[in-house]
Formats: C-alpha cells, sequence, structure tokens
C-alpha cells in the first residue's frame, strides 16, 4: 500500500487490494494453511488502512462534509466491529472449525464498508474539499501506513490525537512482531 494520487485514489486502491486478497481466499479449500497466511496479509493491509483514515479521513470529513460527524462516526463503529472479528480470526488457525464462519463474516463486514465508503463518503467529501487538500490527505495517509500497526488493536483509540501518538510505537512492535514469526510474508 502506498500509491499515489489524492486521498480517495490511495484508499480506493487500497479497497480493490484486499478485495484481490479476499478472492484468492474465497478461491482455496477450506483449511489450507495458504487461507491462513491471506487472512493475515489481509489483517494487516486492513489494519494499516484503517488507522490511516481515523488519523486523517475522518477528520477531515468531519471538517468539509454537512453531516460529517455521524458519517465519520459510523465508519468508525465499522471499524470497530471489523477489528474485533479480525482480533478473534488472530487466534485461529484455517482448520479450526470457526476460521470460515469468521472469515466470511470479515469480508462482508469489509465489503460494506467499502461500498458504504466508495458511493457515500467518497463522493460528499470529494465534493466539499478542495483538490490540493485532498492531495494533502494522500500524502499524509500514505505516510501514516507506513508507521501503522500490522495487528488489530480494539481498545487503542481511534480518535486524534491519541491515535496519532500511539500507532507508530505499536506499529514499531507489531513490525518486530511480524519480522520474528514470519507473519504476513506474501503467500
Amino acid at each position: 500500500m502506498g500509491h499515489g494520487g489524492n486521498v480517495i485514489q490511495e484508499l480506493t486502491t487500497d479497497h480493490r487490494e484486499v478485495e484481490e486478497i479476499f478472492g484468492r481466499i474465497e478461491a482455496l479449500p477450506p483449511g489450507s494453511k495458504e487461507r491462513k497466511d491471506l487472512a493475515d496479509q489481509a489483517t494487516i493491509e486492513l489494519v494499516r488502512h484503517s488507522v490511516a483514515e481515523e488519523a486523517y479521513l475522518y477528520p477531515a470529513v468531519r471538517e468539509h462534509v454537512s453531516g460529517g460527524d455521524a458519517l465519520a462516526d459510523k465508519e468508525l463503529e465499522d471499524h470497530a466491529k471489523a477489528e474485533r472479528i479480525m482480533k478473534d480470526l488472530e487466534g485461529m488457525q484455517a482448520d479450526d472449525p470457526r476460521f470460515d464462519t469468521t472469515m466470511a463474516q470479515l469480508m462482508s463486514e469489509i465489503r460494506s464498508h467499502l461500498t458504504d465508503e466508495e458511493n457515500n463518503l467518497f463522493p460528499r467529501l470529494e465534493a466539499a474539499c478542495p483538490a490540493d487538500a485532498l492531495m494533502d490527505l494522500g500524502d499524509k495517509v500514505r505516510r501514516a501506513k507506513k508507521t501503522a500497526p500490522t495487528r488489530p488493536h480494539p481498545s487503542a483509540p481511534d480518535t486524534p490525537p491519541a491515535n496519532k501518538l500511539l500507532a507508530p510505537g505499536t506499529g514499531l512492535v507489531d513490525r518486530m512482531r511480524d519480522a520474528l514469526s514470519g507473519r504476513g510474508k506474501q503467500s
């Protein structure tokens, strides 16, 4: 992740990448170890994406979009729900009887969230926010994703300023854990 362009282009490209991972998971037989590897990869990308949205996108929605507070609050609720599902998945292997159901629940939740963002939030932000501000937000989101956590932390703060202060340190610890365990290596 880190594609260039304005915030909407950046995040929409992230959405396509996650959907591609979901498609690969769905194409594999139940119990396949690769399903767990891909679930970990999806989680890494989703957590980084969510942290960046929470730090920069949703504050911009609150500032620029009419009714932005309610819109941002709904998106944060979606993130919290998805993060709890990802936390459950983190402790499961692909042959766990709950893995497929939990993975399907995550994919459904994320797909609904992405559709809502692309059809509702993004067009409203684009209409209300100057083009140069959207480009600046794209740069901030790309930088945030580089230091963001890679594991779900459901009790971590999801609004500024606490999320911006804590995410880089948490991200460093997560990336060290990932490096030591091999988690998130492309399959």
